[in-house]
């Protein structure tokens, strides 16, 4: 039985001018997800610009996040789920990081392909050992295009074989690849979730198979690609179908110059907090600007 399903938002962090960070904010944007009937909450993973908080900044938000979920699934009887962003390109921080999701109770760690280093894949296997024996399923998030290695399905499958390994977030862009995890791996690991990491290959990946979506866009449009892949699970796809489409303009909008770029500037146009950046980040180009603006014009957002 899967366990990780659904529809995922990778969080932002929303921060004032000076670059603090927005709790209140953060805490809204909590509560908008939940209100919106989102599955699941990734805090601290890329788009919360993570490599540039510290420690004490993401104590807070995991703070922030673990009681306002709790509260809601006691009182709506949901089953809100709760990623942690657990990843580093060092093994030993990165075991650190899963230890703290594990103490804070989140469902799940999000642990990155270690990056920069560029480690062989026996060095990828030890890494993933090592967090893997923390006791907290792990979502093995491969995105070559940020570190620089891909993690190809016959590495992937022996780590499936790991304990606690729970799925992977596959955002390799590659849907050959995708299908490939699911033909090899689910077959062997019927528990195993394969989760798309890009919000256009969401219907792509979940008719072939695959579980749900950790989404970008969903921090603008959570009720939307709930539905989209609600549909999905359903086996509607005439309806996910016509989400999709309607979407389309904005799953590309929404990357035009980098995330979290993009889709901060989104979510300050529409009013949902989101503020600034911090550097090496910087506010989206006046030409990203208007791409962005009208896609919410045209996806009627």
């Amino acid at each position: 039985m899967i366990g990780l399903h659904g529809a995922y938002t990778a969080m932002i962090t929303p921060m004032f001018e000076d670059g603090s960070i927005d709790y209140e904010g953060f805490r809204k944007n909590v509560m908008f997800q939940l209100e919106q009937g989102i599955d699941g909450l990734l805090p601290l993973g890329t788009s919360g610009e993570t490599p540039t908080l510290t420690e004490e900044e993401e104590e807070k938000i995991i703070d922030i996040v673990m009681p306002l979920v709790k509260d809601w699934n006691a009182k709506h009887g949901t089953s809100v789920k709760v990623i942690i962003g657990a990843g580093s390109n060092c093994t030993r921080d990165a075991v650190r990081y899963v230890q703290r999701a594990k103490e804070k109770g989140a469902d799940y760690a999000l642990v990155v392909t270690p990056y920069y280093n560029k480690p062989s894949d026996e060095g990828i296997y030890a890494h993933f050992k090592a967090v893997s024996e923390v006791g907290v399923p792990i979502i093995v998030y491969n995105i070559a295009g940020r570190t620089g290695k891909n993690i190809p399905t016959p590495l992937l499958q022996r780590i499936a074989d790991l304990p606690n390994i729970a799925g992977v977030k596959e955002a390799s862009g590659n849907i050959n690849q995708m299908m490939e995890v699911i033909e090899k791996i689910q077959s062997k690991h019927p528990d195993f979730s394969v989760m798309s990491g890009d919000d256009g290959l969401t219907l792509p990946l979940m008719a072939a198979g695959g579980n749900g979506i950790i989404s970008v866009v969903t921090n603008l449009c959570p009720g939307l690609m709930a539905e989209l892949v609600h549909n999905c699970e359903k086996g509607d796809f005439t309806a996910a179908r016509k989400i999709h489409y309607r979407l389309q303009p904005f799953f590309r909008a929404a990357f035009c110059d980098g995330n979290p770029t993009s889709i901060k500037y989104a979510m300050n146009v529409k009013g949902i907090p989101a503020g600034s950046l911090r550097l090496p980040l910087v506010e989206a180009k006046p030409e990203a600007q208007e791409i962005i603006k009208k896609a919410l014009s045209d996806c009627n957002l």
